[in-house]
């Protein structure tokens, strides 16, 4: 897709982001832009004139940190250079997603569009000051959910220029940098809002998630505890725990945790199945297999429990045979469960995306 005056909207989009430059500059059919905090932003007008030899160029320049590196094109680029990209810890914007973020900033009469009617976020908030610090974060959260940390990053820290210190703008410049794979750089963001602020959740579960990142898995798992003996009515906190437990296969505590959440919902088939892998694993193979199948009665689709097994590096089982019928409640074994207060966070899948995110980030644990 051709953009006429491409330089120019190149400009106007680097001013949506509210980038603080430190250089700008064309290279060979590019604009390179380059900003205070690293990170290098290259804009192709022609996605076919790129080559390899370029984009080796441009993981030069940003040096030891690739995920520094995000490429722009209004079009897809070759299958080979965007491959190169991705493995290589960039981030590719290209074709629909390019498309979607000039239309998040109001920029598509450059793509030959008729231009569409803002709608504020929060329409209680009249001060113009108030909706652009609102517009920053949702998109930042937006960009965040589909899978796009070096753009979510982009607008957290034009929020932080709104308002500095700004906690939920800085706890977002927290895990876009670690979703990145830039952890040093978390985990300072993360100490200088917990310097400030020692008690906020979201900051010390960033600070665990780090820590977790970093092969520290104890202390994450600390974090976690401590959370809960403060307020034990945290869903989202014992989710958290859970999942580290699990990859670090502490399965006996694991098995405790599931257990807790599934006295609140004792028909989660997710729930349930994490229950019969932590049962199984911790060595009780028979009752382990009965709660996989009262999973599997409850709802557990074959592709999901897959994914479940690919996540905690365990062997998937094979397909159902076609026209064999789903397991029923009958027959699976159900373990009695006793309600009590803790809550269990929700099961529901996730929200979709818009545009799909291309990343070449992936968290990495010992």
């Amino acid at each position: 897709m051709a953009v006429p005056n491409f330089a120019e909207f190149v400009g106007r989009l680097v001013d949506a982001f509210g980038e603080q430059m430190e250089a700008v500059r064309p290279v060979d059919g590019l604009l390179w832009v380059k900003t205070r905090d690293g990170f290098l932003f290259a804009f192709l007008e022609d996605p076919n004139r790129i080559s390899l030899e370029d984009v080796r160029r441009m993981f030069q320049e940003v040096g030891p940190a690739p995920a520094r590196l995000v490429i722009l094109a209004p079009s897809r680029l070759p299958l080979a250079i965007g491959a190169e990209v991705v493995q290589r810890g960039g981030t590719l914007v290209e074709g629909q997603r390019f498309l979607e973020l000039a239309r998040g900033l109001g920029l598509e009469t450059y793509l030959g569009e008729e231009p569409r009617a803002v709608v504020p976020r929060d329409r209680g908030r009249l001060l113009p000051s108030a909706q652009q610090l609102d517009a920053a974060v949702g998109r930042a959260g937006d960009w965040m959910n589909w899978g796009v940390p070096a753009l979510a990053l982009r607008f957290y820290r034009q929020a932080l220029q709104l308002k500095p210190e700004f906690t939920p703008a800085q706890v977002g410049v927290g895990r876009a940098l670690l979703a990145l794979g830039l952890r040093e750089d978390a985990d300072r963001t993360f100490n200088e809002v917990l310097v400030a602020h020692p008690t906020d959740v979201e900051a010390r579960l960033g600070k665990a998630s780090v820590l977790g990142a970093l092969g520290d898995v104890p202390g994450e798992v600390r974090v976690y505890r401590a959370l809960l003996t403060e307020n034990a009515d945290v869903p989202r906190v014992r989710a958290h725990l859970l999942a580290a437990l699990l990859a670090e296969r502490q399965w006996a505590d694991a098995k405790k945790e599931v257990a807790l959440m599934l006295r609140t919902t004792p028909d989660d088939p997710q729930l349930r199945f994490l229950l019969g892998v932590a049962t199984a694993e911790g060595g009780n193979r028979g009752a382990g297999e009965r709660e996989k199948q009262a999973a599997r009665a409850l709802g557990l689709t074959w592709e999901r429990e897959k994914a479940l097994c690919d996540h905690l590096g365990l062997e998937a089982p094979p397909p159902p045979a076609p026209g064999a019928p789903p397991p029923t409640a009958a027959s699976a074994h159900r373990a009695p469960v006793r309600r009590g207060r803790s809550k269990a966070p929700s099961s529901s899948p996730p929200r979709k995306a818009p545009p799909r995110a291309t990343s070449g980030r992936a968290r990495k644990r010992k």
